[in-house]
């Protein structure tokens, strides 16, 4: 774990990072809303469970949490899902069924603290307006972007990520050859299928989250970026189908990365 810092009014990230060998590092983040019913998107890697509970809990009271977004079942985005549940008994989870059902293989969420969602549903969450998205780019048919629409803010989840030598807080103060580089990659990585998809239904998710024009893109694997450099991930994003498959060489396997970046504690 790192030191959290603030990506908007009361947008906290909780921000991580795997080393992927030969690459760099892949930032791994989650986020808290505070504001109005305060909102939890994601929870870590298990590897950081208490470090990330502390830092969690040093910026809001468990009794105050209101809700858990997970966008996809991976472990690097439920590591402390759980504990979490376990500490703040107010909160509800808001999960694609797909990732309900595979989280279920390892630890039971009492259904009624479960909202299940598909893309293209909307929730409110007091003041907020959450939609849901496919995004463009996924390791897990659960997966859910999500757009709050109070202040313009996408959580893209696993999509428009990158790896880079040395994370940065901010789009702005990364090399954007070196974020390019590691976005055409991480985005290829974790959906090999690019290579084979029909580049007009590619597009369309595309469109649809360029369409909302976001004021700040939050992926959990990327820096903060802000309005201005966002249509240029889309840009990049819109390329990913027309580039060759990116395949690892026989050590650099990033579910192998991340087992191994784990730890039987916490």
């Amino acid at each position: 774990m790192q030191a959290t810092y603030t990506a908007g009014p009361d947008i906290h990230v909780l921000p991580s990072a795997l080393p992927v060998p030969g690459l760099g590092d892949q930032p791994v983040h989650a986020f808290l809303v505070r504001s109005g019913l305060p909102m939890l998107v994601d929870t870590g890697m298990p590897v950081d469970r208490d470090r990330f509970l502390e830092s969690l809990w040093s910026l809001i009271d468990p009794a105050d949490l209101r809700w858990v977004v997970v966008t996809h079942d991976d472990r690097d985005h439920t590591g402390a899902l759980a504990r979490v549940l376990e500490a703040a008994p107010r909160a509800k989870v808001l999960v694609h069924a797909l990732s309900l059902t595979r989280l279920s293989e390892e630890f039971d969420i009492p259904r009624e603290r479960v909202v299940t969602a598909n893309p293209g549903s909307r929730v409110k969450i007091g003041d907020r307006e959450l939609s849901l998205h496919r995004p463009p780019t996924f390791d897990s048919p659960g997966t859910l972007a999500v757009f709050d629409h109070s202040d313009g803010t996408l959580y893209s989840s696993d999509s428009f990520g990158t790896v880079v030598e040395e994370t940065a807080r901010e789009f702005a103060d990364l090399d954007e050859a070196d974020f390019f580089h590691g976005f055409d990659v991480l985005n290829r990585a974790i959906a090999p299928w690019t290579a084979l998809v029909d580049e007009g239904k590619f597009l369309r998710p595309v469109r649809e989250l360029a369409a909302l024009r976001p004021a700040r893109l939050l992926s959990a694997h990327g820096p903060t970026v802000r309005e201005a450099a966002v249509p240029r991930l889309f840009e990049a994003m819109a390329r990913i189908p027309a580039l060759p498959a990116w395949l690892p060489g026989a050590d650099l396997d990033l579910e192998a990365a991340l087992d191994a970046h784990e730890s039987p504690t916490g």
